[in-house]
């Protein structure tokens, strides 16, 4: 099984209604998502063109959420929520006979993240 992880990053603003602290209020961040396909070779010697990754990312999540107010797409947009909004609109489209969506990291700060892999 080989790994296969590209970054993004997009500019966003939420706000936590259903939590109490300086995060209910409008606020915004520089999000890094990383998305990681596992599978196995193809004739070309690669389990995903990097290019098709950021293609499919791009229409299926940046086009969306970049430059966005969060709580207009997601009700509760913390870092957990975002991720499985992401990983939900992600699963299928990087589903084939080869390689499959492993893992999601997204960074709402340089120094906090949500992990989130699927069961297959």
């Amino acid at each position: 099984m080989i790994f296969v992880t590209k970054e993004f990053t997009f500019d966003a603003a939420h706000n936590l209604i259903k939590y109490h602290g300086k995060c209910e209020k409008l606020h915004g961040h520089t999000y890094k998502l990383l998305v990681t396909v596992a599978g196995k070779k193809d004739e070309e010697g690669m389990v995903i063109d990097f290019l098709e990754l950021k293609k499919i990312v791009k229409e299926n999540v940046l086009n969306i959420l970049d430059h966005s107010y969060i709580n207009e797409i997601i009700e509760q947009p913390s870092a957990e929520n975002i991720a499985e909004w992401i990983w939900e609109r992600l699963k299928e489209k990087l589903n084939t006979e080869r390689y499959f969506l492993y893992e999601i990291k997204l960074y709402e700060t340089p120094t906090s993240y949500v992990t989130l892999r699927g069961s297959y």
